[in-house]
């Protein structure tokens, strides 16, 4: 009875970080997706890819996960670039990757 008792509390478990680990990642394709699509780059793979995780207090110090995922996109088609996010739960907290394009500002002169 204990060691059935054990043996579910462990799956139940494992069956909370797995489920927390594919939200984490549905939300870093979202950011990727998006983050791609303000800079006008391709997103190449329509994936992100885990590389690292840790645990790490949050700013209501409470111990979480941060993840950190990467993905690849180009400017041109004929390049792979890496983009890099950070999300501690669900929260993105850094990007590094492709950039919107400055806005072009008019003065309303003409040279």
């Amino acid at each position: 009875m204990t060691t059935t008792l054990i043996i579910l509390i462990l799956a139940a478990i494992g069956l909370a970080f797995w489920s927390a680990g594919r939200a984490a990642a549905e939300t870093a394709v979202v950011h990727g997706r998006r983050a791609c699509e303000a800079a006008g780059v391709q997103w190449l793979d329509q994936s992100v890819h885990l590389r690292a995780m840790r645990l790490r207090r949050g700013s209501d110090g409470r111990l979480g996960w941060e993840r950190v995922f990467q993905f690849e996109y180009s400017s041109g088609g004929d390049d792979r670039q890496a983009g890099r996010l950070t999300l501690f739960g669900t929260r993105l907290v850094a990007l590094v990757g492709p950039m919107p394009a400055a806005p072009t500002v008019y003065t309303g002169q003409f040279t």
